[in-house]
């Protein structure tokens, strides 16, 4: 837990939007407790927090948002699991699932992956040429995710990408803070 506190402020110190718990080998009661003590801080910044795959954990403990896969509950027994209204986000690996992901009623969604990445090892990456399509296609929030690094950043960017989701390279960097500035100032270049 205090890696996790850890990496949560320092993300929370390079001023990234919000925090997603994603425990993937936790109990639910684990990732109860996980969620209940990092929500104390990311409150407390203002930052929300998403827990992956699990709506019943928003029951529990006062997170923003869950995040659902494409093989987890619908949105509408996610909700009735949180039993109050909280974002839902939904992943998806083509133009198509995105499109009923919103039909469905997900407040946003994960599009990827982009690139390999281990988080994702069973999918193939879909590459940067969707990027732009599904920018028109889909109205709600976009978040690129998948093997996105500060280094590949600028090229996503200048495909139409707005909103990403960075993993490994944030958890990886020596200055989680500085990384998280500097990837959010590809993304929010001052005018």
């Amino acid at each position: 837990m205090a890696d996790l506190e850890r990496v949560a402020k320092a993300m929370i110190d390079g001023d990234v939007d919000l925090v997603q718990l994603r425990a993937k080998r936790q109990l639910l009661e684990e990732i109860v407790d996980l969620a209940g003590k990092l929500h104390e801080i990311t409150s407390a910044a203002g930052v929300p927090l998403i827990v992956n795959d699990h709506a019943e954990v928003a029951a529990k403990v006062a997170v923003e948002g869950v995040h659902l896969g494409q093989d987890d509950d619908s949105l509408a027994h996610a909700r009735k699991k949180a039993g109050r209204h909280i974002f839902i986000g939904k992943s998806t690996h083509s133009l198509e699932q995105a499109v009923a992901a919103e039909r469905e009623g997900a407040d946003y969604i994960g599009f990827g992956p982009i690139f390999a990445t281990p988080t994702k090892p069973d999918y193939q990456p879909i590459g940067q040429t969707g990027i732009k399509r599904v920018h028109h296609e889909v109205t709600i929030p976009i978040f690129c995710i998948g093997g996105i690094k500060i280094e590949n950043l600028g090229q996503l960017i200048a495909t139409g990408a707005r909103r990403v989701t960075i993993v490994s390279g944030l958890l990886k960097a020596s200055d989680i803070a500085k990384y998280a500035r500097a990837c959010k100032a590809l993304l929010s270049p001052e005018v």
